[in-house]
């Protein structure tokens, strides 16, 4: 689904959304709330330029509209992985818009991302995972990394990798998946308006994607080893 179905159907009361290359930014209503929309369009590789062009828009919400709450559309394929950006340190980039993003939901913005097309590696982290309610649409495609490239860093064959992924949602890409994982909250399917209203109205910044794993079915681990740890500290 392209950006502007999403926004569309997400603020039933209007929007004034604007692209600008592979950024997306502006403000939509839903009902009486109003909301700052910071997104990426075109399968968008963040590079050194759209992550400081992000935190900029993320500062220019915290400065002019305190407290109101912000929208991550998410369409990614990941970091740029060019030599330039890495040599102008790119990870600090992403750094600075990760700290951007926590600056915001201190100051009271509650913080919600939409993964609508795709979400891989690096380029999710900060407009994604960090949000205080992460989503994603059902067709959506989300992945660390794909089959055969885990397969050339693992040194496991692709066909045993595809077997494990049939009963292991952590070798397996997709939003179903990740959610099964914790690493989603919720899928949105049918009025993406009422998603995002029901959404806002329960917001909860505490982290539940161990929690959620675990009861879920798809990481059964974490929350028991740490629930250990913390147990003997």
């Amino acid at each position: 689904m392209g950006w502007k179905s999403v926004v569309d159907q997400s603020f039933s009361s209007g929007h004034q959304v604007r692209q600008q290359g592979d950024l997306l930014t502006g403000e939509g209503r839903c009902g009486k709330q109003t909301v700052a929309v910071i997104g990426t369009t075109n399968h968008a590789e963040v590079g050194v330029e759209l992550a400081l062009a992000m935190a900029a828009a993320v500062l220019d919400v915290i400065r002019s509209h305190p407290a109101r709450p912000i929208v991550f559309l998410v369409d990614t394929s990941g970091q740029r992985l060019r030599h330039r950006d890495e040599m102008l340190g790119l990870n600090g980039y992403m750094a600075h818009l990760a700290k951007c993003v926590e600056m915001a939901r201190r100051r009271g913005h509650a913080i919600i991302s939409l993964v609508y097309e795709q979400a891989l590696s690096g380029g999710f982290l900060a407009n994604g995972m960090m949000a205080d309610v992460c989503a994603a649409l059902p067709e959506a495609e989300i992945r660390v990394m794909g089959l055969p490239a885990m397969a050339r860093v693992t040194r496991i064959s692709e066909e045993r990798l595809t077997e494990l992924s049939m009963s292991s949602p952590v070798f397996a890409p997709g939003a179903k998946n990740y959610l099964k994982m914790g690493g989603l909250d919720e899928l949105w399917e049918g009025d993406l308006s009422a998603c995002l209203t029901d959404a806002m109205e329960h917001i909860d910044a505490s982290d539940h994607r161990r929690k959620n794993g675990f009861e879920r079915g798809g990481r059964m681990l974490a929350d028991v080893v740490v629930k250990r740890v913390l147990a003997s500290a």
